[in-house]
Protein backbone atom coordinates (compact mmCIF):
# COMPACT_ATOMS: atom_id res chain seq x y z
CA UNK A 1 0.00 0.00 0.00
CA UNK A 2 1.76 3.29 -0.90
CA UNK A 3 1.93 6.05 2.02
CA UNK A 4 0.54 9.43 0.93
CA UNK A 5 2.46 12.06 2.65
CA UNK A 6 0.05 15.12 3.31
CA UNK A 7 2.26 18.72 4.61
CA UNK A 8 -0.79 20.11 6.10
CA UNK A 9 -3.80 17.87 6.94
CA UNK A 10 -6.06 20.93 7.63
CA UNK A 11 -7.50 22.37 4.60
CA UNK A 12 -10.83 23.91 5.77
CA UNK A 13 -11.81 26.13 9.35
CA UNK A 14 -13.67 24.41 11.65
CA UNK A 15 -16.29 27.30 11.77
CA UNK A 16 -17.73 26.89 8.51
CA UNK A 17 -18.96 24.01 6.12
CA UNK A 18 -16.36 21.77 5.12
CA UNK A 19 -15.59 22.73 1.21
CA UNK A 20 -12.56 20.44 0.91
CA UNK A 21 -11.33 16.97 1.04
CA UNK A 22 -8.65 14.42 0.25
CA UNK A 23 -9.24 12.21 -2.13
CA UNK A 24 -8.88 8.10 -1.91
CA UNK A 25 -7.70 5.76 -4.52
CA UNK A 26 -7.94 2.05 -4.06
CA UNK A 27 -4.47 2.40 -2.42
CA UNK A 28 -5.76 4.53 0.65
CA UNK A 29 -5.69 8.31 0.96
CA UNK A 30 -3.90 10.11 -1.47
CA UNK A 31 -2.42 14.21 -1.39
CA UNK A 32 -4.74 15.07 -3.76
CA UNK A 33 -7.54 17.60 -3.05
CA UNK A 34 -11.04 17.35 -4.15
CA UNK A 35 -13.11 20.91 -4.16
CA UNK A 36 -15.78 19.46 -2.37
CA UNK A 37 -17.43 18.38 0.77
CA UNK A 38 -16.55 14.63 1.35
CA UNK A 39 -19.49 12.49 1.31
CA UNK A 40 -20.24 10.52 4.71
CA UNK A 41 -19.11 6.88 4.18
CA UNK A 42 -17.50 3.74 5.77
CA UNK A 43 -15.85 1.14 4.38
CA UNK A 44 -16.51 -2.45 4.99
CA UNK A 45 -13.74 -4.44 6.32
CA UNK A 46 -12.74 -7.54 4.90
CA UNK A 47 -11.57 -10.77 6.48
CA UNK A 48 -8.09 -12.50 5.73
CA UNK A 49 -7.93 -16.05 5.26
CA UNK A 50 -8.28 -17.64 8.30
CA UNK A 51 -4.42 -19.50 9.39
CA UNK A 52 -4.08 -22.22 11.35
CA UNK A 53 -2.83 -21.08 14.95
CA UNK A 54 -3.56 -17.59 14.28
CA UNK A 55 -6.66 -15.73 14.94
CA UNK A 56 -8.88 -13.97 12.29
CA UNK A 57 -7.46 -10.91 11.09
CA UNK A 58 -9.19 -7.94 9.09
CA UNK A 59 -8.11 -6.17 5.98
CA UNK A 60 -7.09 -2.81 6.18
CA UNK A 61 -7.01 -2.12 2.71
CA UNK A 62 -9.30 1.13 2.01
CA UNK A 63 -10.51 0.54 -2.26
CA UNK A 64 -13.45 2.00 -3.62
CA UNK A 65 -15.21 -1.77 -3.70
CA UNK A 66 -15.43 -1.89 -0.07
CA UNK A 67 -16.51 1.76 0.50
CA UNK A 68 -20.25 3.02 1.04
CA UNK A 69 -21.71 5.96 1.34
CA UNK A 70 -24.15 6.44 3.61
CA UNK A 71 -27.32 7.39 1.54
CA UNK A 72 -29.36 8.92 4.24
CA UNK A 73 -26.99 11.03 6.53
CA UNK A 74 -26.06 12.56 2.92
CA UNK A 75 -29.86 13.09 1.78
CA UNK A 76 -30.50 14.56 5.28
CA UNK A 77 -27.18 16.35 5.27
CA UNK A 78 -28.32 18.22 2.15
CA UNK A 79 -31.92 19.10 2.86
CA UNK A 80 -30.79 20.65 6.20
CA UNK A 81 -28.04 22.67 3.86
CA UNK A 82 -30.78 24.01 1.51
CA UNK A 83 -32.79 24.57 4.61
CA UNK A 84 -29.77 26.86 6.13
CA UNK A 85 -29.56 28.79 2.98
CA UNK A 86 -33.11 30.23 3.22
CA UNK A 87 -32.62 31.26 6.70
CA UNK A 88 -34.09 28.59 8.53
CA UNK A 89 -38.28 28.91 7.32
CA UNK A 90 -40.57 26.93 9.36
CA UNK A 91 -39.39 27.55 13.04
CA UNK A 92 -41.04 28.74 16.31
CA UNK A 93 -40.05 32.19 17.68
CA UNK A 94 -37.93 30.37 20.59
CA UNK A 95 -35.87 28.21 17.71
CA UNK A 96 -35.70 31.47 15.95
CA UNK A 97 -34.47 33.28 18.92
CA UNK A 98 -31.44 30.71 19.81
CA UNK A 99 -30.13 30.43 16.33
CA UNK A 100 -29.77 33.89 15.94
CA UNK A 101 -27.61 33.77 19.35
CA UNK A 102 -25.92 30.93 18.50
CA UNK A 103 -24.66 32.58 14.64
CA UNK A 104 -24.51 35.99 16.10
CA UNK A 105 -21.54 37.81 14.70
CA UNK A 106 -18.74 38.59 16.77
CA UNK A 107 -19.19 35.83 19.69
CA UNK A 108 -16.10 35.27 21.82
CA UNK A 109 -17.02 32.20 21.98
CA UNK A 110 -17.63 31.01 18.39
CA UNK A 111 -19.10 27.59 18.05
CA UNK A 112 -17.89 25.21 15.70
CA UNK A 113 -19.73 24.06 11.91
CA UNK A 114 -20.32 20.82 13.27
CA UNK A 115 -21.75 21.79 16.44
CA UNK A 116 -24.09 23.91 14.76
CA UNK A 117 -25.08 21.49 12.18
CA UNK A 118 -26.05 18.66 14.83
CA UNK A 119 -28.35 20.84 16.71
CA UNK A 120 -29.45 22.11 13.18
CA UNK A 121 -30.45 18.80 12.17
CA UNK A 122 -32.44 18.13 15.57
CA UNK A 123 -34.59 21.25 15.20
CA UNK A 124 -34.99 20.32 11.27
CA UNK A 125 -36.45 16.97 11.65
CA UNK A 126 -38.19 18.00 14.91
CA UNK A 127 -40.05 21.51 13.35
CA UNK A 128 -39.85 21.48 9.54
CA UNK A 129 -39.18 17.92 7.51
CA UNK A 130 -42.91 17.16 7.45
CA UNK A 131 -44.32 20.50 6.76
CA UNK A 132 -41.85 20.91 4.06
CA UNK A 133 -42.72 17.77 2.44
CA UNK A 134 -40.13 16.07 3.76
CA UNK A 135 -42.48 13.28 5.85
CA UNK A 136 -40.22 10.35 4.17
CA UNK A 137 -37.33 11.18 6.01
CA UNK A 138 -38.80 11.04 9.11
CA UNK A 139 -40.41 7.80 8.19
CA UNK A 140 -37.11 5.88 7.47
CA UNK A 141 -36.17 6.64 10.84
CA UNK A 142 -38.92 5.36 12.22
CA UNK A 143 -38.50 2.05 10.17
CA UNK A 144 -34.56 1.62 11.53
CA UNK A 145 -36.06 2.52 15.23
CA UNK A 146 -38.73 0.03 15.33
CA UNK A 147 -36.37 -2.29 13.96
CA UNK A 148 -34.50 -1.97 17.03
CA UNK A 149 -36.56 -0.97 19.87
CA UNK A 150 -40.07 -0.10 18.99
CA UNK A 151 -41.81 2.52 20.32
CA UNK A 152 -38.76 4.29 20.92
CA UNK A 153 -37.88 7.44 19.19
CA UNK A 154 -33.57 7.60 18.56
CA UNK A 155 -31.24 10.14 16.98
CA UNK A 156 -28.18 9.92 16.81
CA UNK A 157 -25.17 12.09 16.71
CA UNK A 158 -21.64 11.08 15.32
CA UNK A 159 -19.29 13.72 16.45
CA UNK A 160 -15.15 13.78 16.72
CA UNK A 161 -13.79 13.88 19.50
CA UNK A 162 -12.65 17.51 20.89
CA UNK A 163 -15.33 18.70 18.88
CA UNK A 164 -17.21 19.92 21.61
CA UNK A 165 -20.06 17.13 22.50
CA UNK A 166 -21.16 18.23 26.10
CA UNK A 167 -21.98 21.80 24.50
CA UNK A 168 -23.82 20.09 21.93
CA UNK A 169 -26.13 18.49 24.86
CA UNK A 170 -26.18 21.92 26.27
CA UNK A 171 -27.69 23.38 23.13
CA UNK A 172 -30.22 20.88 22.46
CA UNK A 173 -31.49 21.00 26.14
CA UNK A 174 -31.92 24.45 25.85
CA UNK A 175 -33.68 23.94 22.56
CA UNK A 176 -36.50 22.00 23.75
CA UNK A 177 -36.53 23.33 27.27
CA UNK A 178 -37.28 26.87 26.20
CA UNK A 179 -39.81 25.80 23.59
CA UNK A 180 -41.72 23.91 26.43
CA UNK A 181 -41.61 26.60 28.70
CA UNK A 182 -42.97 28.73 26.39
CA UNK A 183 -45.73 26.78 24.67
CA UNK A 184 -46.39 23.65 26.89
CA UNK A 185 -48.73 22.29 24.64
CA UNK A 186 -46.79 21.76 22.11
CA UNK A 187 -45.66 18.13 22.60
CA UNK A 188 -43.04 17.97 19.98
CA UNK A 189 -40.64 19.49 23.22
CA UNK A 190 -40.27 18.43 26.90
CA UNK A 191 -38.66 20.21 29.94
CA UNK A 192 -37.21 17.24 31.49
CA UNK A 193 -34.14 15.87 30.67
CA UNK A 194 -32.41 12.55 32.08
CA UNK A 195 -28.90 12.74 31.08
CA UNK A 196 -26.78 8.74 31.10
CA UNK A 197 -23.14 9.23 31.44
CA UNK A 198 -20.98 5.60 30.82
CA UNK A 199 -19.21 6.58 34.31
CA UNK A 200 -19.06 8.52 37.47
CA UNK A 201 -16.23 10.60 36.43
CA UNK A 202 -17.99 11.47 33.54
CA UNK A 203 -21.35 12.46 35.11
CA UNK A 204 -19.24 14.56 37.51
CA UNK A 205 -18.33 16.66 34.51
CA UNK A 206 -21.38 16.97 33.12
CA UNK A 207 -22.88 19.02 36.02
CA UNK A 208 -22.17 21.98 33.52
CA UNK A 209 -25.52 21.16 31.88
CA UNK A 210 -27.58 21.57 34.92
CA UNK A 211 -28.79 25.09 34.74
CA UNK A 212 -28.73 26.03 38.24
CA UNK A 213 -24.83 25.08 38.60
CA UNK A 214 -22.31 27.53 39.11
CA UNK A 215 -20.11 26.68 36.36
CA UNK A 216 -22.66 25.70 33.75
CA UNK A 217 -22.40 26.00 30.29
CA UNK A 218 -25.36 28.44 29.25
CA UNK A 219 -24.10 31.11 30.97
CA UNK A 220 -20.11 30.28 30.88
CA UNK A 221 -20.44 29.41 26.96
CA UNK A 222 -23.24 31.39 26.06
CA UNK A 223 -25.63 28.84 24.73
CA UNK A 224 -28.34 30.95 25.82
CA UNK A 225 -29.28 34.63 26.01
CA UNK A 226 -29.06 36.61 28.79
CA UNK A 227 -32.90 37.30 29.24
CA UNK A 228 -33.53 33.24 29.01
CA UNK A 229 -31.22 31.61 31.32
CA UNK A 230 -33.43 31.92 34.38
CA UNK A 231 -36.69 30.64 32.55
CA UNK A 232 -34.39 27.53 31.34
CA UNK A 233 -34.11 27.32 35.42
CA UNK A 234 -37.76 25.88 35.12
CA UNK A 235 -36.32 22.64 33.55
CA UNK A 236 -35.40 19.41 34.89
CA UNK A 237 -32.23 18.01 34.78
CA UNK A 238 -30.81 14.61 36.04
CA UNK A 239 -28.09 13.24 35.48
CA UNK A 240 -26.92 9.26 36.28
CA UNK A 241 -24.67 6.87 34.75
CA UNK A 242 -25.52 4.00 33.19
CA UNK A 243 -24.86 1.54 36.53
CA UNK A 244 -28.16 3.08 37.63
CA UNK A 245 -30.02 1.09 35.05
CA UNK A 246 -28.93 -2.52 36.79
CA UNK A 247 -31.36 -3.89 38.59
CA UNK A 248 -31.03 -4.13 42.00
CA UNK A 249 -31.66 -6.57 44.62
CA UNK A 250 -34.79 -6.04 46.61
CA UNK A 251 -33.77 -8.38 49.94
CA UNK A 252 -30.30 -9.77 50.65
CA UNK A 253 -29.58 -13.74 50.80
CA UNK A 254 -27.22 -16.17 50.14
CA UNK A 255 -27.10 -17.74 46.50
CA UNK A 256 -28.27 -21.18 47.35
CA UNK A 257 -31.63 -19.37 49.44
CA UNK A 258 -32.10 -17.43 46.24
CA UNK A 259 -32.01 -20.60 44.20
CA UNK A 260 -34.27 -22.90 46.44
CA UNK A 261 -37.16 -19.74 47.10
CA UNK A 262 -36.62 -18.32 43.48
CA UNK A 263 -38.55 -21.68 42.55
CA UNK A 264 -38.70 -19.88 38.81
CA UNK A 265 -38.59 -21.36 35.44
CA UNK A 266 -36.13 -19.88 32.80
CA UNK A 267 -37.19 -16.57 31.71
CA UNK A 268 -38.92 -15.53 34.85
CA UNK A 269 -38.18 -12.75 36.77
CA UNK A 270 -36.10 -13.19 40.07
CA UNK A 271 -38.20 -12.11 43.08
CA UNK A 272 -35.09 -10.93 44.52
CA UNK A 273 -34.67 -8.38 41.94
CA UNK A 274 -36.08 -5.32 40.75
CA UNK A 275 -38.31 -5.32 37.71
CA UNK A 276 -37.50 -3.26 34.89
CA UNK A 277 -40.61 -1.19 35.84
CA UNK A 278 -39.39 -0.86 39.67
CA UNK A 279 -35.84 0.10 38.30
CA UNK A 280 -37.70 3.10 35.77
CA UNK A 281 -39.31 4.27 38.97
CA UNK A 282 -36.35 4.47 40.81
CA UNK A 283 -34.10 6.18 38.25
CA UNK A 284 -36.50 8.54 37.27
CA UNK A 285 -38.32 9.44 40.73
CA UNK A 286 -37.29 13.10 40.35
CA UNK A 287 -39.11 13.73 37.83
CA UNK A 288 -42.52 12.85 39.52
CA UNK A 289 -45.04 12.58 37.30
CA UNK A 290 -43.46 14.09 34.29
CA UNK A 291 -43.85 12.20 31.15
CA UNK A 292 -42.08 12.84 27.68
CA UNK A 293 -38.63 12.82 29.26
CA UNK A 294 -36.05 13.24 26.62
CA UNK A 295 -32.80 10.80 27.19
CA UNK A 296 -29.37 12.45 26.25
CA UNK A 297 -26.85 8.76 26.23
CA UNK A 298 -23.74 10.60 26.16
CA UNK A 299 -20.62 8.14 24.84
CA UNK A 300 -23.31 6.50 23.06
CA UNK A 301 -21.02 4.68 21.12
CA UNK A 302 -20.60 2.40 24.54
CA UNK A 303 -23.93 0.82 23.63
CA UNK A 304 -24.63 -2.53 23.01
CA UNK A 305 -27.46 -4.91 22.37
CA UNK A 306 -27.84 -7.41 25.52
CA UNK A 307 -28.84 -10.60 24.79
CA UNK A 308 -32.52 -11.78 23.76
CA UNK A 309 -34.66 -12.69 26.55
CA UNK A 310 -34.58 -16.63 25.59
CA UNK A 311 -30.74 -16.43 25.79
CA UNK A 312 -30.79 -15.09 29.10
CA UNK A 313 -33.21 -17.61 30.35
CA UNK A 314 -31.40 -20.14 29.11
CA UNK A 315 -28.28 -19.26 30.86
CA UNK A 316 -29.98 -18.68 33.88
CA UNK A 317 -31.87 -22.74 33.59
CA UNK A 318 -28.35 -24.20 32.79
CA UNK A 319 -26.78 -22.46 36.14
CA UNK A 320 -29.74 -23.88 38.18
CA UNK A 321 -29.21 -27.44 36.57
CA UNK A 322 -25.89 -27.73 36.08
Amino acid sequence: MREAVIENPVINSAFTEPRRHFKFDDDGITSEIVEARRPSAYFIPVAQPKKRGAQLQLGTEWTDDRRRENDYINEVRAAVADWRRRDHPGITRTTRRLLEHWRRPGRDRRLFFCQLEAVETAIYLTECARQMGRTYLLNRLKEANDSANPGLDRLAFKMATGSGKTVVMAMLIAWQALNKIENPQDARFSDSFLIVAPGITIRDRLRVLLPNDGGNYYRALDVVPAELTERLNRARVVITNFHAFLLREKASAGRLTKRLLAGRGAGEASPFKETPDQMVRRVCREFGGKKNIVVLNDEAHHCYRGKPAEAEGEADAAALTG
